[in-house]
């Protein structure tokens, strides 16, 4: 009998492993695209906004530049530190077992973050704190790369790694992060406490030179688990990509949003 697949939310190994290096995870990892911060601002019907698996406090920073009073939840009391000291107010929990003590919010949102959280239950609890009309809202940075980037680091993670998981570059990433939004939704529509799950869009650009892409790589998930000679010959052949199409390549990102609202609770 073949063992069942670990759901990533019950990965917790690699859900917490994040804060090994909180200032390169937030010195390299992507913000996410100002239309994308002013939209979700616009469709909250306050300033109250929980932040779940806030890390470094990338979004929450974001977001609090707009206007917002923003709360971090993050399991990983490295990274709460890291953001409480660039700004951002953060308790140390898992969301599903976070305790808000009778606080409720305007926006719930979770950047980069929620298929750490099991969706049917980080979704009930999204809906206990939310005020009735507020929004649970979820996203991702999806990136692609040039096509023959993508494919030339897809040949240097099979050289380096074969047999690994690690197919990070082997289907567009568009594809791997809409069916965690849908698996987002999905949750949602469990509660029967949110309207209809809505998925929003957000086209964005990023310039990477091969000394910025480098940085960012050992912060993906999984990859502070390779042994050190393996993660520096996969950092060098990515390098060797990047210089061989001129020192610098252009990530298309989109941000891909799970959302809905809360809707009122009938006595």
């Amino acid at each position: 009998m073949s063992t069942p697949p670990v759901r990533p939310h019950e990965a917790r190994e690699v859900a917490e492993s994040f804060g090994e290096d909180p200032g390169r995870y937030d010195r390299s990892r992507p913000r996410y695209p100002d239309d994308l911060v002013r939209r979700l601002l616009d469709a909250s019907p306050g300033p109250e906004i929980l932040d779940v698996g806030c890390g470094t406090g990338i979004s929450s920073r974001q977001l609090s530049a707009g206007g917002a009073r923003v709360l971090g939840v993050d399991p990983d009391a490295r990274m709460a530190e890291w953001a409480r000291r660039h700004g951002t107010d953060v308790e140390v929990s898992t969301f599903e077992a976070w305790d808000p003590a009778g606080r409720v919010f305007d926006l719930v949102v979770a950047g980069q973050s929620w298929h750490w959280v099991d969706p049917a239950a980080g979704a009930r609890k999204a809906a206990a704190v939310l005020r009735a009309g507020g929004r649970l809202a979820v996203f991702w940075n999806a990136g692609e790369p040039p096509p023959e980037v993508r494919s030339a680091f897809t040949g240097v993670y099979e050289r380096v790694l074969p047999g690994l998981p690690f197919a990070l570059w082997g289907r567009p990433a568009i594809e791997a992060y809409a069916a965690m939004a849908a698996k987002a939704a999905a949750g949602m529509r469990e509660t029967a406490a949110f309207g209809t799950p809505e998925e929003w869009r957000f086209p964005w650009e990023r310039t990477y030179t091969s000394a910025e892409w480098l940085d960012q790589v050992p912060t993906l998930g999984g990859h502070n688990r390779i042994p050190a000679p393996k993660l520096e010959a996969l950092l060098a052949g990515m390098g060797e990509v990047v210089d061989g199409a001129g020192g610098r390549f252009t990530m298309a990102y989109t941000a891909v949003v799970a959302t809905a609202v809360r809707t009122p609770v009938v006595s």
